[in-house]
C-alpha cells in the first residue's frame, strides 16, 4: 500500500501526516525531506484538509493526449505546451468553486493527474526524474472558458485559468511507482463524464518532469498538471465535480455561481 500524504488544519494548528483510511497519522519534520511519525492519530472528520502541497507554481499542460488531439484535429506536439497557474489560485478538497466577479461566462472542469515535485530540480535526466517526485495527486483545472479566446490579440490562458480557487488539488499526494497505469475519471453530479488513461499521454509524467526542468527550476511542492482528455464540459449551477484516480483518491468540489 502506497504512502499518502495530507496537510490538515485543526483549529489554529496546521500539520501534515500520512492518510490511513479514515484517520491521519501525524508527522513532524519536513514532508519533502526527513519526517517522523509522532504517534498521534487524528480522525479525518475532525480536521479540515488543506491542499496537500503549497506550490510556488502549477505548470499545466495543453494538448497532451492522443485521443483528444485526434478528436480536435490537433497537431501532435514536439515538446510540452504549457501555461502557468499561480500559487494564489490553489484550492483543496471540499472547497466551493467560486464564480469570478466581473465574468459572466461559463466555467469548465478538467479532471487531471498532478505530479508533485519532492525536491528542487533543474535540467534533470529522464532516468533520474522519479527521484525528484514526491508523488501524485488529483487536479481540477477550472477554466473561465469564454474568456480564453475572447481577445484576438492575445489568448488569455493565464487569466482564464488563474482566478482564486481555479487550481483545485487533493485530497492527498500518493507515492506511486507506476503512474503510467493510472486512469483519470471525472463525475459530474454522479454521472461519469471523463475516463481516460495516463498511458495515452504524448509526454508521460516523468517525461514532463525531465523536459520542464530543462526550461525552469522546479521547487519542492510545485505541481505539474498533466493535461486533460475528452469529456470536458461547462459546469451548470449546483454542480458537484469529483475527480477520481484509483490509487490516489477522490477530489470533490461544489460549484454554485456567486449570488445564487
Amino acid at each position: 500500500m502506497s504512502t499518502k500524504w495530507v496537510r490538515y488544519q485543526q483549529g489554529e494548528r496546521q500539520g501534515f501526516g500520512q492518510l490511513d483510511n479514515d484517520s491521519i497519522n501525524c508527522c513532524s519534520g519536513d514532508m519533502y525531506g526527513v519526517s517522523q511519525l509522532t504517534g498521534e492519530s487524528l480522525a479525518l472528520d475532525k480536521v479540515t484538509l488543506l491542499a496537500p502541497c503549497h506550490p510556488t507554481k502549477i505548470v499545466a499542460m495543453w494538448n497532451n493526449f492522443h485521443e483528444l488531439a485526434e478528436a480536435q484535429n490537433l497537431t501532435p506536439p514536439e515538446f510540452p505546451f504549457y501555461f502557468i497557474k499561480p500559487q494564489s489560485c490553489v484550492s483543496t478538497q471540499g472547497a466551493e468553486i467560486i464564480h469570478p466577479n466581473g465574468y459572466d461566462g461559463r466555467l469548465i472542469y478538467e479532471g487531471e493527474l498532478g505530479v508533485v515535485i519532492g525536491k528542487t530540480c533543474k535540467n534533470i535526466s529522464r532516468e533520474n526524474a522519479a527521484d525528484y517526485v514526491l508523488g501524485y495527486t488529483c487536479i481540477n483545472d477550472v477554466t473561465a472558458i469564454h474568456l480564453l479566446f475572447k481577445y484576438d490579440a492575445f489568448a488569455q490562458w493565464t487569466r482564464a485559468k488563474s482566478f482564486d480557487g481555479f487550481g483545485v488539488i487533493g485530497p492527498c499526494i500518493a507515492e506511486l511507482d507506476t503512474p503510467e497505469s493510472l486512469v483519470i475519471k471525472t463525475f459530474v453530479n454522479g454521472e461519469e463524464r471523463q475516463n481516460y488513461p495516463v498511458s495515452d499521454m504524448f509526454f508521460s509524467p516523468l517525461d514532463l518532469v525531465c523536459l520542464i526542468s530543462g526550461d525552469m527550476t522546479l521547487e519542492a511542492g510545485d505541481v505539474i498538471a498533466c493535461g486533460t482528455s475528452l469529456g470536458v464540459k461547462t459546469m451548470k449551477p449546483d454542480t458537484t465535480v469529483e475527480v477520481v484516480i484509483d490509487g490516489i483518491g477522490t477530489l470533490t468540489n461544489y460549484y454554485k455561481p456567486d449570488g445564487e
